[in-house]
């Protein structure tokens, strides 16, 4: 039983964060009114103080202390933090100029990316399953670009940017939260000379255009941290597997808000699209699911 609950609990940490990242969107279209790098110079300001106060109240901050005292693991930190912000500035560019259904494409496709990078920089060798939903994804891809006459950069520039993320951050030994805040505290400095020339040119939304779109920037912070300790919650307590099916919630999420709230063309090439890429992560998700049951007992 407390295994079952413990589950549970675990379950619905899950859907709370990939929930709030698939609505996440609303947030970024409330601020669309603000250049897209800026509102990436609050979201770093914001969530570093929000994340150290977060890691203070859990007597945590030795964590990070720990994390940037290593040179091999500051090294690579540097890598996933470039990788991060270009994420981050990516996603906010394309929901600002209504590009959320590639987004949503893009997150599709990551599971799949990484997938690929795995057999790629680990040695990781791919089942039959795997191949054949990689080539479906990768069919998917081809046939948008062929139609549409027009490479889905969004959707791979997110895939991309995330999933060598995700491999680079494999070799660092610090947790989601510990390793995000470090990786803010490497961008604040660009985040805050950049905000300082904004005020300088008068050129700075914040505390200069009106009080809703004050409130507003500072929420970029919570809007990161929050889902993350969720995220870290349902981690501990979920298998893998769990994990791995509970993501596609938000890139469902925000395909729903692109086609049915945001009024996005859907095509029939992007049905096709997108029906190669559900294909391909049904079958993956089938694959990883058989994987993660204990075998029987003889």
């Amino acid at each position: 039983m407390p295994h079952d609950r413990n589950s549970r609990i675990g379950v619905a940490y899950g859907l709370a964060a990939y929930t709030a990242w698939g609505f996440i969107a609303l947030y970024f279209k409330a601020v669309a009114h603000v250049p897209p790098l800026e509102v990436l110079a609050h979201r770093i300001v914001w969530s570093l103080l929000l994340l150290i106060a977060l890691l203070a109240v859990r007597g945590r901050l030795a964590d990070l202390r720990s994390a940037l005292a290593d040179r091999a693991t500051v090294l690579t930190l540097g890598g996933t933090t470039i990788l991060i912000a270009v994420n981050w500035y990516v996603f906010i560019w394309a929901v600002t100029n209504g590009h959320v259904l590639q987004a949503s494409l893009g997150y599709f496709i990551n599971p799949l990316v990484n997938v690929l990078l795995g057999v790629i920089f680990l040695g990781e060798r791919l089942r039959r399953a795997q191949t054949a939903s990689v080539a479906l994804a990768a069919c998917g891809v081809a046939w948008l670009t062929l139609r549409v006459g027009q490479v889905p950069v969004i959707s791979l520039a997110l895939a991309l940017s995330f999933g060598f993320y995700g491999l680079l951050r494999k070799k660092v030994r610090a947790d989601g939260m510990t390793g995000l805040t470090a990786e803010t505290l490497l961008l604040a400095p660009i985040a805050l000379l950049f905000l300082g020339r904004l005020e300088m040119r008068g050129d700075l939304a914040f505390t200069h255009l009106d009080r809703a779109t004050d409130l507003l920037l500072p929420l970029g912070g919570v809007v990161t941290a929050v889902p993350l300790v969720w995220f870290a919650n349902a981690a501990r307590r979920l298998r893998y597997a769990t994990v791995g099916f509970l993501q596609y919630i938000a890139p469902s999420l925000q395909f729903l808000l692109a086609v049915a709230a945001f009024g996005e063309p859907f095509t029939r090439d992007h049905l096709a699209t997108f029906a190669c890429i559900w294909t391909a992560l049904g079958i993956y998700t089938w694959d990883a699911l058989r994987g993660a049951r204990p075998p029987r007992s003889t």
